[in-house]
């Protein structure tokens, strides 16, 4: 799952707030299970939001007896992210696995030393169970320890609601709706058609920060960043194409300017604030846990302006204070492996990293009866082995959502113009750089 305040909302039962986390780890236990008295092992796995793991957990602990497994979640990675930098720092509270989003990964790659080799447990017998760029960069560095087994890849989609697509007398095919957009310019021109039609939706987009976002994920190969790690967001045309097309969007008032990842963003799923959300694959278990059941049905996938890009995706790492890092890894391989992934996807939608599980049968044939039965496997399926990482830098993360999501978010409210906000994000991207 970016991303990103991936930041997704927590749909799994054991779910506790990380701020918890520290409180209930085997770490910090009061009365922590004598393992080797007991022979069961407790494991605990720390995610931001739905990674799709709950049945998976249920099948290991089925085959592994003397092991239990505890999943704990938050639902936005801006919260997940300080919580397992000071537990790392600490030497205590965090998970045996732990899940690290691409937009995050680099900072922790810095202090390698706090994650577990995977391959001193025998790790390089997976490679071949990952795109080859997934598993490099689960590296910290070129001939570096390994200190991540990669979950999923980012492909993009649009998700839309087919009953405000019908009452703005738009086509409500998915095929149809694809057709709709091969550009960002003609999604905008939808958009103004939608708008003019007043179905009561307070606009056609969510919000042109999660456009922007998609938008940098078909840039190539750089962001803020280039491959030295240089800031150059003020230079690199990709990022000034992504601002210039994000404002045109809110100039002609195709966005419903609402913040994402709010309260009322979530609710607005719900209520029918707007009509459409960029959405990689990781986003349809948020859709529909925001969304509801009142709305199953409603909801479909068509393609996404622009051509395909890889917005999101994450690795499971094991920290080097747990205190079994080997049942810990053997966990990780399993939820990481071509099966887990597939089943990963079944049930929220992580698109998987894996080559055997992307030519999987069950995969392809997959279904999603909430998005109007939509063919998810074959949608984001294709083009998956063809995704490129893009070059993310240390702060990437950071510049995104607290330098350029807030100057977007100013300028749809009309507390600054469009130059200005400009100007904010390149200011506030240099601070968060340092």
């Amino acid at each position: 799952m970016s991303q990103t305040k991936r930041f997704l909302v927590v749909t799994v039962a054991a779910v506790t707030a990380m701020g918890m986390v520290g409180a209930c780890s085997k770490n910090t236990d009061a009365k922590p299970v004598a393992d080797g008295q007991t022979g069961q092992v407790n494991l605990v796995v720390d995610t931001f939001g739905d990674f799709g793991y709950k049945a998976l957990v249920e099948q290991y602990q089925q085959s592994h007896p003397n092991v239990k497994v505890e999943l704990r979640s938050v639902q936005k990675l801006d919260d997940y992210k300080p919580k397992l930098t000071q537990y790392l720092a600490a030497g205590t509270g965090a998970g045996d696995v732990v899940a690290l989003e691409e937009g995050i990964l680099n900072e922790f790659k810095t202090q390698p030393q706090n994650f577990v080799n995977l391959l001193d447990h025998g790790a390089a017998d997976q490679q071949g169970n990952f795109l080859p760029w997934k598993w490099e960069l689960g590296k910290a560095g070129a001939d570096g320890p390994l200190i991540g087994l990669g979950t999923d890849v980012g492909g993009l989609a649009v998700c839309y609601r087919k009953d405000l697509f019908a009452k703005a007398k738009l086509p409500t095919d998915r095929d149809a709706v694809s057709k709709l957009w091969p550009t960002w310019d003609e999604f905008i021109v939808t958009g103004k058609k939608f708008t003019a039609a007043n179905t009561g939706a307070k606009g056609f987009v969510d919000s042109v920060t999660t456009s922007f976002s998609a938008m940098l994920s078909q840039a190539g190969e750089t962001n803020f960043y280039d491959r030295d790690n240089k800031l150059i967001a003020e230079s690199n045309p990709a990022v000034r194409q992504a601002w210039d097309t994000s404002m045109k969007m809110v100039s002609e008032g195709v966005s419903a300017k609402i913040a994402t990842w709010s309260k009322d963003w979530e609710a607005g799923f719900k209520n029918g604030s707007f009509a459409t959300t960029m959405c990689p694959s990781w986003m349809l278990g948020i859709i529909k846990t925001n969304s509801g059941a009142a709305n199953a049905g409603k909801w479909d996938v068509a393609a996404v302006p622009g051509g395909g890009g890889n917005w999101g995706g994450s690795w499971l790492a094991v920290p080097t204070q747990s205190k079994h890092p080997k049942e810990a890894y053997e966990l990780a391989k399993f939820l990481t492996g071509p099966d887990g992934q597939v089943g990963a996807f079944k049930e929220a939608g992580p698109l998987p990293s894996s080559p055997k599980a992307l030519d999987d049968p069950a995969f392809l044939a997959l279904t999603n009866d909430y998005f109007s039965q939509a063919p998810v496997g074959q949608i984001f399926g294709a083009g998956a082995k063809t995704l490129k990482p893009v070059v993310l830098g240390p702060k990437h993360q950071a510049i995104k959502e607290r330098a350029f999501e807030p100057a977007m978010q100013a300028v749809e409210q009309g507390k600054l113009t469009s130059d200005k906000a400009w100007q904010q994000a390149l200011k506030s991207a240099a601070k968060e750089a340092k």
